[in-house]
Protein backbone atom coordinates (compact mmCIF):
# COMPACT_ATOMS: atom_id res chain seq x y z
CA UNK A 1 0.00 0.00 0.00
CA UNK A 2 1.31 3.60 -0.47
CA UNK A 3 -0.28 5.18 1.92
CA UNK A 4 0.50 6.67 5.15
CA UNK A 5 0.02 3.76 7.75
CA UNK A 6 -0.54 4.70 10.71
CA UNK A 7 -2.88 7.38 9.09
CA UNK A 8 -5.26 4.24 8.20
CA UNK A 9 -4.93 3.32 11.90
CA UNK A 10 -6.86 6.72 12.52
CA UNK A 11 -9.28 6.29 9.86
CA UNK A 12 -10.08 2.61 10.76
CA UNK A 13 -10.75 4.04 13.90
CA UNK A 14 -12.98 6.95 12.63
CA UNK A 15 -15.20 3.89 10.71
CA UNK A 16 -15.13 2.08 13.94
CA UNK A 17 -16.78 5.21 15.70
CA UNK A 18 -19.51 5.71 12.61
CA UNK A 19 -19.80 1.60 13.14
CA UNK A 20 -20.89 2.09 16.67
CA UNK A 21 -22.87 5.07 15.96
CA UNK A 22 -25.01 3.05 13.26
CA UNK A 23 -25.60 -0.01 15.64
CA UNK A 24 -26.01 1.93 18.69
CA UNK A 25 -29.67 3.22 17.28
CA UNK A 26 -32.25 2.13 19.87
CA UNK A 27 -29.34 1.47 22.74
CA UNK A 28 -30.36 2.68 26.00
CA UNK A 29 -28.03 5.89 27.24
CA UNK A 30 -26.23 3.27 29.81
CA UNK A 31 -24.92 1.19 26.85
CA UNK A 32 -23.97 3.89 24.62
CA UNK A 33 -21.81 5.76 27.76
CA UNK A 34 -20.32 1.69 27.89
CA UNK A 35 -19.61 2.23 23.76
CA UNK A 36 -18.37 5.14 24.28
CA UNK A 37 -15.58 4.41 26.86
CA UNK A 38 -14.56 1.91 24.70
CA UNK A 39 -13.92 4.70 22.03
CA UNK A 40 -11.72 6.62 24.61
CA UNK A 41 -9.89 3.43 25.98
CA UNK A 42 -9.04 2.21 21.99
CA UNK A 43 -7.90 5.88 20.88
CA UNK A 44 -6.05 6.82 24.17
CA UNK A 45 -4.24 3.11 23.15
CA UNK A 46 -3.64 4.34 19.56
CA UNK A 47 -2.19 7.54 21.23
CA UNK A 48 0.21 5.85 23.43
CA UNK A 49 1.82 4.22 20.50
CA UNK A 50 2.08 6.83 18.32
CA UNK A 51 3.97 8.77 21.68
CA UNK A 52 6.20 5.78 22.00
CA UNK A 53 7.41 5.17 18.79
CA UNK A 54 8.17 8.77 18.48
CA UNK A 55 6.65 8.63 14.47
CA UNK A 56 5.19 11.08 12.87
CA UNK A 57 2.29 10.69 10.56
CA UNK A 58 4.67 11.34 7.29
CA UNK A 59 4.37 9.28 4.44
CA UNK A 60 7.70 7.17 3.94
CA UNK A 61 6.40 4.88 1.33
CA UNK A 62 7.98 4.31 -2.31
CA UNK A 63 7.58 2.91 -5.39
CA UNK A 64 9.31 -0.06 -4.89
CA UNK A 65 8.24 -0.64 -1.06
CA UNK A 66 4.61 -2.23 -0.58
CA UNK A 67 3.15 -5.30 1.01
CA UNK A 68 1.16 -5.75 -2.01
CA UNK A 69 2.79 -8.76 -3.42
CA UNK A 70 1.60 -9.25 -6.04
CA UNK A 71 2.61 -11.76 -8.69
CA UNK A 72 6.48 -12.02 -8.27
CA UNK A 73 9.09 -14.40 -9.37
CA UNK A 74 12.28 -13.42 -7.34
CA UNK A 75 13.40 -17.05 -7.21
CA UNK A 76 14.87 -19.38 -9.56
CA UNK A 77 12.71 -21.84 -10.67
CA UNK A 78 15.19 -24.39 -10.89
CA UNK A 79 14.96 -23.97 -7.15
CA UNK A 80 12.08 -25.97 -6.74
CA UNK A 81 12.83 -28.99 -9.01
CA UNK A 82 15.38 -30.45 -6.88
CA UNK A 83 12.76 -32.04 -3.92
CA UNK A 84 12.98 -35.62 -4.66
CA UNK A 85 12.24 -38.19 -1.33
CA UNK A 86 15.90 -38.59 0.60
CA UNK A 87 16.16 -41.51 2.80
CA UNK A 88 18.60 -39.56 5.29
CA UNK A 89 17.05 -36.53 6.75
CA UNK A 90 19.84 -36.34 9.68
CA UNK A 91 21.83 -34.26 6.56
CA UNK A 92 19.92 -31.35 7.77
CA UNK A 93 21.14 -31.41 11.21
CA UNK A 94 24.65 -30.69 9.71
CA UNK A 95 24.21 -27.17 9.24
CA UNK A 96 25.77 -24.30 11.02
CA UNK A 97 24.20 -20.44 11.93
CA UNK A 98 25.51 -18.21 8.98
CA UNK A 99 27.92 -16.90 11.41
CA UNK A 100 29.61 -19.94 11.95
CA UNK A 101 29.47 -21.33 8.30
CA UNK A 102 31.83 -18.03 7.68
CA UNK A 103 34.02 -18.90 11.19
CA UNK A 104 34.99 -22.03 9.54
CA UNK A 105 35.75 -20.85 6.38
CA UNK A 106 38.06 -18.08 7.61
CA UNK A 107 35.71 -15.17 6.57
CA UNK A 108 34.86 -12.41 9.12
CA UNK A 109 31.57 -12.15 11.15
CA UNK A 110 28.41 -10.57 9.79
CA UNK A 111 29.35 -7.76 11.74
CA UNK A 112 32.50 -7.23 10.16
CA UNK A 113 31.90 -7.54 6.43
CA UNK A 114 30.63 -4.23 5.66
CA UNK A 115 34.25 -3.17 6.41
CA UNK A 116 36.06 -5.76 3.94
CA UNK A 117 36.94 -5.10 0.69
CA UNK A 118 35.91 -8.09 -1.53
CA UNK A 119 36.52 -7.96 -5.44
CA UNK A 120 35.10 -9.79 -8.10
CA UNK A 121 35.16 -9.49 -11.42
CA UNK A 122 31.83 -8.80 -12.14
CA UNK A 123 31.02 -5.27 -12.68
CA UNK A 124 28.88 -2.74 -10.23
CA UNK A 125 26.83 -2.06 -13.54
CA UNK A 126 25.67 -5.86 -13.45
CA UNK A 127 24.71 -6.43 -10.18
CA UNK A 128 22.51 -3.15 -10.43
CA UNK A 129 20.87 -4.27 -13.39
CA UNK A 130 20.12 -7.83 -12.13
CA UNK A 131 18.82 -5.83 -8.89
CA UNK A 132 16.06 -4.47 -11.23
CA UNK A 133 15.55 -7.07 -13.02
CA UNK A 134 14.74 -9.02 -9.84
CA UNK A 135 11.22 -6.60 -10.03
CA UNK A 136 11.13 -7.32 -5.88
CA UNK A 137 8.50 -5.68 -4.36
CA UNK A 138 10.84 -4.43 -1.49
CA UNK A 139 13.63 -1.80 -2.47
CA UNK A 140 16.93 -3.95 -3.08
CA UNK A 141 19.71 -0.97 -2.46
CA UNK A 142 23.07 -1.19 -3.97
CA UNK A 143 25.98 0.08 -2.40
CA UNK A 144 29.83 -1.23 -1.16
CA UNK A 145 28.17 -2.90 1.87
CA UNK A 146 25.35 -5.08 -0.07
CA UNK A 147 27.87 -5.46 -2.51
CA UNK A 148 30.00 -7.34 -0.13
CA UNK A 149 27.38 -9.35 1.35
CA UNK A 150 26.33 -9.94 -2.99
CA UNK A 151 30.07 -11.63 -3.05
CA UNK A 152 29.81 -13.47 0.25
CA UNK A 153 26.46 -15.63 -0.76
CA UNK A 154 27.72 -16.27 -4.21
CA UNK A 155 31.34 -16.54 -4.51
CA UNK A 156 32.59 -17.62 -1.34
CA UNK A 157 30.95 -19.94 -0.16
CA UNK A 158 29.48 -21.91 -2.77
CA UNK A 159 29.70 -25.36 -0.73
CA UNK A 160 27.57 -24.04 1.88
CA UNK A 161 25.58 -21.60 -0.58
CA UNK A 162 24.78 -25.70 -2.39
CA UNK A 163 23.58 -26.86 0.94
CA UNK A 164 20.98 -23.38 2.06
CA UNK A 165 19.68 -23.75 -1.84
CA UNK A 166 18.82 -27.56 -1.32
CA UNK A 167 16.84 -26.72 1.92
CA UNK A 168 15.39 -23.19 0.30
CA UNK A 169 13.57 -25.55 -2.45
CA UNK A 170 12.28 -27.33 0.36
CA UNK A 171 11.49 -24.61 2.71
CA UNK A 172 10.62 -21.58 0.88
CA UNK A 173 7.54 -22.43 -0.57
CA UNK A 174 6.17 -23.09 2.90
CA UNK A 175 7.27 -19.99 4.17
CA UNK A 176 5.89 -17.76 0.64
CA UNK A 177 2.60 -19.12 1.44
CA UNK A 178 2.52 -17.81 4.87
CA UNK A 179 3.50 -14.91 4.23
CA UNK A 180 1.24 -14.35 1.29
CA UNK A 181 -1.64 -15.45 3.14
CA UNK A 182 -0.89 -12.37 5.34
CA UNK A 183 -0.87 -10.48 2.50
CA UNK A 184 3.06 -9.75 2.77
CA UNK A 185 6.09 -10.01 0.32
CA UNK A 186 7.21 -13.22 -0.43
CA UNK A 187 10.77 -11.66 -0.12
CA UNK A 188 10.72 -12.36 3.44
CA UNK A 189 10.70 -15.68 2.98
CA UNK A 190 14.57 -14.72 2.88
CA UNK A 191 15.18 -13.94 5.92
CA UNK A 192 15.14 -17.38 7.54
CA UNK A 193 18.31 -17.88 5.07
CA UNK A 194 20.04 -14.91 7.71
CA UNK A 195 18.22 -16.13 11.00
CA UNK A 196 19.41 -20.01 10.96
CA UNK A 197 20.97 -20.97 7.67
CA UNK A 198 17.98 -22.84 7.49
CA UNK A 199 18.40 -25.02 10.49
CA UNK A 200 15.36 -26.26 11.88
CA UNK A 201 16.97 -26.78 15.21
CA UNK A 202 19.02 -24.31 15.37
CA UNK A 203 19.43 -22.62 19.17
CA UNK A 204 21.88 -18.96 19.19
CA UNK A 205 24.10 -18.00 22.29
CA UNK A 206 20.99 -16.12 23.26
CA UNK A 207 18.51 -19.08 23.06
CA UNK A 208 16.66 -17.90 20.15
CA UNK A 209 15.10 -21.45 18.80
CA UNK A 210 14.23 -22.45 15.38
CA UNK A 211 13.90 -21.21 11.95
CA UNK A 212 12.92 -18.07 12.84
CA UNK A 213 14.89 -17.32 16.21
CA UNK A 214 12.25 -16.20 18.71
CA UNK A 215 13.53 -15.83 22.17
CA UNK A 216 11.11 -17.00 24.73
CA UNK A 217 9.31 -13.71 25.59
CA UNK A 218 8.43 -12.98 21.71
CA UNK A 219 7.39 -16.48 21.03
CA UNK A 220 4.87 -16.07 23.89
CA UNK A 221 4.17 -12.36 22.88
CA UNK A 222 2.71 -13.93 19.18
CA UNK A 223 1.11 -17.23 20.63
CA UNK A 224 3.69 -19.69 20.29
CA UNK A 225 3.24 -22.71 22.76
CA UNK A 226 6.63 -23.40 24.68
CA UNK A 227 6.26 -25.96 27.62
CA UNK A 228 7.58 -29.45 28.92
CA UNK A 229 6.04 -31.00 25.71
CA UNK A 230 6.23 -28.53 22.75
CA UNK A 231 7.93 -25.86 21.63
CA UNK A 232 6.18 -24.71 18.29
CA UNK A 233 9.64 -22.47 17.93
CA UNK A 234 10.95 -25.33 16.35
CA UNK A 235 7.59 -25.80 14.30
CA UNK A 236 8.50 -24.56 10.51
CA UNK A 237 4.85 -23.48 9.76
CA UNK A 238 4.23 -22.08 13.05
CA UNK A 239 7.15 -19.97 13.42
CA UNK A 240 6.85 -18.52 10.28
CA UNK A 241 3.21 -17.33 10.88
CA UNK A 242 4.81 -15.93 14.29
CA UNK A 243 7.28 -14.41 11.85
CA UNK A 244 4.85 -12.77 9.41
CA UNK A 245 2.71 -11.49 12.26
CA UNK A 246 5.60 -9.20 13.62
CA UNK A 247 6.85 -8.40 10.23
CA UNK A 248 3.01 -6.92 9.76
CA UNK A 249 3.06 -5.37 12.96
CA UNK A 250 6.84 -3.71 12.34
CA UNK A 251 5.49 -2.38 8.87
CA UNK A 252 2.43 -0.80 10.20
CA UNK A 253 4.60 1.02 12.68
CA UNK A 254 7.37 2.31 10.54
CA UNK A 255 6.05 2.02 6.81
CA UNK A 256 9.35 0.86 5.66
CA UNK A 257 10.54 -2.87 4.75
CA UNK A 258 14.07 -2.37 5.51
CA UNK A 259 13.20 -0.75 9.26
CA UNK A 260 10.59 -3.28 9.57
CA UNK A 261 13.06 -5.99 8.55
CA UNK A 262 16.30 -4.30 11.14
CA UNK A 263 13.52 -4.12 13.74
CA UNK A 264 13.25 -8.19 13.22
CA UNK A 265 17.17 -8.76 14.47
CA UNK A 266 17.29 -5.67 17.27
CA UNK A 267 13.34 -5.12 17.99
CA UNK A 268 11.19 -1.74 17.14
CA UNK A 269 12.48 0.28 20.13
CA UNK A 270 16.15 0.26 18.91
CA UNK A 271 15.15 1.21 15.21
CA UNK A 272 13.46 4.08 17.17
CA UNK A 273 16.56 4.88 18.87
CA UNK A 274 18.15 5.24 15.80
CA UNK A 275 15.53 7.01 13.93
CA UNK A 276 15.78 9.55 16.88
CA UNK A 277 19.33 9.53 17.00
CA UNK A 278 19.65 10.28 12.94
CA UNK A 279 16.69 12.74 12.81
CA UNK A 280 15.58 10.87 9.33
CA UNK A 281 13.75 7.89 8.58
CA UNK A 282 16.00 6.93 5.60
CA UNK A 283 18.11 3.36 6.15
CA UNK A 284 21.22 4.29 5.35
CA UNK A 285 21.13 7.54 7.25
CA UNK A 286 20.20 5.68 10.54
CA UNK A 287 22.70 2.90 9.53
CA UNK A 288 25.07 4.00 11.66
CA UNK A 289 23.13 4.14 14.90
CA UNK A 290 21.91 0.47 14.82
CA UNK A 291 23.21 -2.16 16.79
CA UNK A 292 26.43 -3.05 15.36
CA UNK A 293 24.92 -6.83 14.79
CA UNK A 294 22.07 -5.34 12.65
CA UNK A 295 23.77 -3.15 10.30
CA UNK A 296 23.91 -6.01 8.23
CA UNK A 297 20.80 -7.08 8.27
CA UNK A 298 19.41 -5.42 5.51
CA UNK A 299 22.36 -6.12 3.23
CA UNK A 300 23.08 -9.28 4.15
CA UNK A 301 18.67 -10.06 2.99
CA UNK A 302 20.09 -8.72 0.09
CA UNK A 303 22.41 -10.80 -0.58
CA UNK A 304 20.83 -13.72 0.28
CA UNK A 305 17.79 -12.81 -2.03
CA UNK A 306 20.68 -12.12 -5.19
CA UNK A 307 22.09 -15.58 -4.41
CA UNK A 308 18.25 -16.99 -4.67
CA UNK A 309 17.89 -15.90 -7.92
CA UNK A 310 21.38 -15.91 -9.79
CA UNK A 311 23.09 -18.69 -7.95
CA UNK A 312 23.30 -20.32 -11.51
CA UNK A 313 25.42 -17.97 -12.74
CA UNK A 314 28.33 -18.58 -10.02
CA UNK A 315 28.19 -22.63 -10.83
CA UNK A 316 26.46 -23.06 -7.91
CA UNK A 317 24.78 -26.63 -8.00
CA UNK A 318 22.00 -26.64 -4.86
CA UNK A 319 22.23 -30.14 -2.79
CA UNK A 320 19.42 -32.44 -3.47
CA UNK A 321 17.61 -32.05 -0.21
CA UNK A 322 16.47 -35.17 1.79
CA UNK A 323 13.00 -34.37 3.06
CA UNK A 324 10.44 -35.98 1.74
CA UNK A 325 8.64 -34.50 -1.71
CA UNK A 326 5.12 -35.02 -0.11
CA UNK A 327 4.32 -33.98 3.68
CA UNK A 328 0.62 -35.58 4.85
CA UNK A 329 -0.96 -33.87 7.90
CA UNK A 330 -3.05 -35.68 10.98
CA UNK A 331 -4.67 -33.79 14.04
CA UNK A 332 -4.01 -36.17 16.77
CA UNK A 333 -6.52 -36.30 20.24
CA UNK A 334 -4.85 -38.52 21.63
CA UNK A 335 -1.25 -39.12 24.21
CA UNK A 336 0.42 -40.71 21.62
CA UNK A 337 4.60 -41.35 21.32
CA UNK A 338 6.95 -41.06 18.14
CA UNK A 339 8.01 -44.87 19.00
CA UNK A 340 4.44 -46.44 18.95
CA UNK A 341 4.42 -45.04 15.10
CA UNK A 342 7.63 -46.47 14.55
CA UNK A 343 7.29 -49.26 15.64
CA UNK A 344 4.01 -50.10 13.94
CA UNK A 345 4.59 -48.66 10.51
CA UNK A 346 8.16 -48.74 10.30
CA UNK A 347 8.88 -44.99 10.10
CA UNK A 348 12.61 -44.21 11.77
CA UNK A 349 12.61 -42.13 14.76
CA UNK A 350 14.32 -39.77 13.87
CA UNK A 351 12.29 -38.83 10.41
CA UNK A 352 9.80 -38.32 12.78
CA UNK A 353 11.40 -35.94 14.37
CA UNK A 354 12.81 -34.42 11.52
CA UNK A 355 9.21 -33.52 10.30
CA UNK A 356 7.96 -33.00 13.62
CA UNK A 357 10.73 -30.73 15.82
CA UNK A 358 8.33 -28.78 17.95
CA UNK A 359 7.59 -32.16 20.32
CA UNK A 360 10.54 -31.67 22.93
CA UNK A 361 10.14 -35.71 24.45
CA UNK A 362 9.09 -37.59 21.43
CA UNK A 363 5.57 -37.37 22.80
CA UNK A 364 2.47 -35.77 21.26
CA UNK A 365 0.12 -34.91 23.79
CA UNK A 366 -2.59 -35.26 22.11
CA UNK A 367 -6.44 -32.73 23.07
CA UNK A 368 -9.26 -32.21 22.41
CA UNK A 369 -8.16 -29.39 20.01
CA UNK A 370 -5.57 -31.67 18.02
CA UNK A 371 -2.47 -31.44 17.68
CA UNK A 372 0.00 -31.67 14.44
CA UNK A 373 2.21 -34.99 12.92
CA UNK A 374 3.46 -34.50 10.03
CA UNK A 375 4.21 -37.73 7.93
CA UNK A 376 5.54 -38.47 4.73
CA UNK A 377 3.18 -39.52 1.77
CA UNK A 378 4.91 -43.29 1.78
CA UNK A 379 3.81 -43.56 5.62
CA UNK A 380 0.26 -42.36 5.55
CA UNK A 381 -1.87 -45.46 4.29
CA UNK A 382 0.09 -47.61 7.10
CA UNK A 383 -0.89 -44.69 9.90
CA UNK A 384 -4.74 -44.42 8.64
CA UNK A 385 -4.88 -48.60 8.60
CA UNK A 386 -3.24 -49.14 11.42
CA UNK A 387 -4.22 -46.21 13.66
CA UNK A 388 -6.15 -47.73 16.34
CA UNK A 389 -3.50 -50.16 16.84
CA UNK A 390 -0.90 -47.29 16.60
CA UNK A 391 -2.42 -45.78 20.14
CA UNK A 392 -3.16 -48.86 21.50
CA UNK A 393 0.77 -50.51 21.16
CA UNK A 394 2.76 -50.64 24.55
CA UNK A 395 0.57 -47.60 25.78
CA UNK A 396 0.85 -49.41 29.36
CA UNK A 397 4.40 -48.87 28.83
CA UNK A 398 5.07 -45.14 27.33
CA UNK A 399 2.26 -43.95 29.24
CA UNK A 400 2.31 -45.90 32.52
CA UNK A 401 1.67 -43.32 35.31
CA UNK A 402 5.13 -43.17 37.07
CA UNK A 403 6.57 -42.15 33.69
CA UNK A 404 3.99 -39.99 32.45
CA UNK A 405 4.20 -38.35 35.83
CA UNK A 406 8.03 -37.73 35.28
CA UNK A 407 7.64 -36.48 31.39
CA UNK A 408 4.89 -33.65 33.20
CA UNK A 409 7.06 -32.75 35.99
CA UNK A 410 9.68 -31.79 33.18
CA UNK A 411 11.76 -34.45 35.20
CA UNK A 412 12.16 -36.97 32.36
CA UNK A 413 16.08 -37.64 32.16
CA UNK A 414 16.98 -35.13 34.94
CA UNK A 415 14.49 -32.19 33.03
CA UNK A 416 16.91 -32.42 30.30
CA UNK A 417 16.26 -31.19 26.55
CA UNK A 418 17.90 -32.34 23.37
CA UNK A 419 19.85 -30.44 21.58
CA UNK A 420 22.34 -30.85 18.46
CA UNK A 421 25.94 -30.11 18.75
CA UNK A 422 27.42 -29.58 15.20
CA UNK A 423 31.46 -30.23 15.93
CA UNK A 424 33.68 -27.41 14.99
CA UNK A 425 37.40 -27.35 14.40
CA UNK A 426 39.81 -27.69 17.60
CA UNK A 427 36.77 -29.09 19.81
CA UNK A 428 37.32 -31.92 21.13
CA UNK A 429 34.40 -34.39 23.48
CA UNK A 430 35.87 -33.00 27.07
CA UNK A 431 35.14 -29.66 25.95
CA UNK A 432 32.34 -30.27 24.24
CA UNK A 433 30.94 -32.15 27.89
CA UNK A 434 32.18 -29.31 29.72
CA UNK A 435 30.35 -27.17 27.79
CA UNK A 436 27.15 -28.90 28.18
CA UNK A 437 27.94 -30.06 31.99
CA UNK A 438 27.15 -33.34 30.68
CA UNK A 439 30.14 -36.11 30.99
CA UNK A 440 32.10 -37.69 28.45
CA UNK A 441 31.17 -40.78 28.56
CA UNK A 442 26.98 -39.67 28.18
CA UNK A 443 27.56 -38.22 24.79
CA UNK A 444 29.30 -41.05 23.72
CA UNK A 445 26.77 -43.68 24.80
CA UNK A 446 24.10 -40.39 23.65
CA UNK A 447 25.58 -41.14 19.66
CA UNK A 448 26.64 -44.57 19.95
CA UNK A 449 30.36 -44.09 20.05
CA UNK A 450 32.65 -46.72 21.05
CA UNK A 451 33.96 -46.18 25.08
CA UNK A 452 37.30 -46.44 23.36
CA UNK A 453 36.71 -43.19 21.58
CA UNK A 454 38.84 -40.34 22.16
CA UNK A 455 38.34 -38.15 19.34
CA UNK A 456 35.42 -36.76 17.47
CA UNK A 457 35.45 -35.22 13.75
CA UNK A 458 34.75 -32.32 12.61
CA UNK A 459 31.47 -31.34 11.48
CA UNK A 460 29.64 -34.38 13.35
CA UNK A 461 26.51 -33.39 14.84
CA UNK A 462 26.08 -34.60 18.26
CA UNK A 463 22.96 -35.02 20.00
CA UNK A 464 22.97 -33.87 23.79
CA UNK A 465 21.17 -33.59 26.66
CA UNK A 466 20.93 -30.46 28.48
CA UNK A 467 21.20 -30.43 32.43
CA UNK A 468 20.96 -34.66 32.19
CA UNK A 469 21.48 -36.42 35.79
CA UNK A 470 21.79 -39.53 33.78
CA UNK A 471 21.61 -41.19 30.23
CA UNK A 472 18.04 -40.26 29.33
CA UNK A 473 16.48 -42.87 27.32
CA UNK A 474 15.17 -41.78 23.84
CA UNK A 475 11.70 -43.29 25.23
CA UNK A 476 10.47 -44.80 28.30
CA UNK A 477 10.24 -48.17 27.03
CA UNK A 478 12.10 -51.08 27.39
CA UNK A 479 12.87 -51.18 23.85
CA UNK A 480 14.46 -48.00 23.75
CA UNK A 481 17.04 -47.11 20.59
CA UNK A 482 19.48 -46.78 23.39
CA UNK A 483 23.79 -46.97 23.04
CA UNK A 484 25.94 -48.68 23.21
CA UNK A 485 26.99 -50.01 26.22
CA UNK A 486 30.68 -49.40 27.46
CA UNK A 487 31.41 -53.33 28.64
CA UNK A 488 29.63 -55.03 26.41
CA UNK A 489 31.49 -57.39 23.84
CA UNK A 490 30.86 -59.04 20.53
CA UNK A 491 27.49 -60.78 20.71
CA UNK A 492 27.09 -60.00 24.75
CA UNK A 493 23.79 -59.90 26.33
CA UNK A 494 24.14 -56.55 28.99
CA UNK A 495 21.41 -56.00 31.69
CA UNK A 496 17.68 -56.15 31.31
CA UNK A 497 18.25 -58.84 28.68
CA UNK A 498 19.78 -56.13 26.00
CA UNK A 499 22.48 -57.79 23.01
CA UNK A 500 25.13 -55.94 21.70
CA UNK A 501 27.32 -56.56 18.65
CA UNK A 502 30.79 -54.64 18.06
CA UNK A 503 31.67 -54.39 14.50
CA UNK A 504 34.00 -55.57 12.66
CA UNK A 505 36.54 -54.71 9.83
CA UNK A 506 34.30 -55.20 6.46
CA UNK A 507 31.17 -55.71 8.52
CA UNK A 508 28.24 -54.01 7.42
CA UNK A 509 24.29 -52.90 8.24
CA UNK A 510 22.77 -55.51 6.79
CA UNK A 511 25.49 -58.28 7.55
CA UNK A 512 25.77 -57.22 11.56
CA UNK A 513 21.18 -58.00 10.92
CA UNK A 514 22.11 -60.91 9.16
CA UNK A 515 24.43 -62.57 11.85
CA UNK A 516 22.46 -61.52 14.90
CA UNK A 517 19.02 -62.54 13.17
CA UNK A 518 16.85 -59.71 12.83
CA UNK A 519 15.80 -57.39 10.33
CA UNK A 520 17.69 -54.26 8.81
CA UNK A 521 14.72 -52.07 9.59
CA UNK A 522 15.16 -53.55 13.52
CA UNK A 523 18.86 -52.68 13.43
CA UNK A 524 18.51 -49.21 12.38
CA UNK A 525 15.47 -48.38 15.01
CA UNK A 526 17.56 -50.10 17.51
CA UNK A 527 20.34 -47.85 17.26
CA UNK A 528 18.75 -44.48 15.59
CA UNK A 529 20.71 -44.95 12.76
CA UNK A 530 19.33 -44.86 8.86
CA UNK A 531 20.29 -46.98 5.91
CA UNK A 532 23.07 -44.33 4.64
CA UNK A 533 24.62 -44.98 8.34
CA UNK A 534 27.96 -45.76 7.97
CA UNK A 535 29.74 -48.40 10.89
CA UNK A 536 33.10 -49.01 11.69
CA UNK A 537 35.59 -51.45 13.55
CA UNK A 538 34.77 -51.25 17.46
CA UNK A 539 31.22 -49.38 17.46
CA UNK A 540 28.90 -51.46 19.56
CA UNK A 541 25.56 -51.88 17.95
CA UNK A 542 22.43 -52.95 20.29
CA UNK A 543 20.96 -56.20 18.80
CA UNK A 544 18.42 -57.14 20.91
Amino acid sequence: MRTRRLAVLLLMGAFLTLGFCQQSYGQTRKDLLKENQKLRRAIDSLQRLLDDSEIELTDTSTAGDTINPGNIGFLSSELYENLTPGENPDSLLSIYYLQRQMATANLPAVEDVENANYTSNIPDEVYIENLKKMNSFISLPYNSVVKNYIILYTERMPKRAANMLGLASYYLPIFENIFDRYGLPKELAAMAIIESALNPFAVSSANAKGLWQFIYSAAKQYNLQVDSYIDERFDPEKSCDAAARFLKDSYTIFGDWALAISSYNCGPGNVNKAIKRAGSRDFWSIYPYLPKETRGYMPSFVGALYMLKYYQNYNIVPDKPSMPAHVDTFMIHKNLHFEQISEVIGIPVQELRQLNPQYLRDIIPGDSKGMLLRLPYNYTAPFVDNEKTIYNYKDSIFFNPIVYSRYKSGDEGGGSTRIYHKVRKGQTLASIAKRYGVTVAQIKDWNNMSAKTKSVKTGRTLIIYRNAVSNPPRSSSSSSSSSSSSNANSSRNSGGGAKYYTVKKGDTLYGVAKKNNISLNELLKLNGLTAKSTIHAGKKLRVK
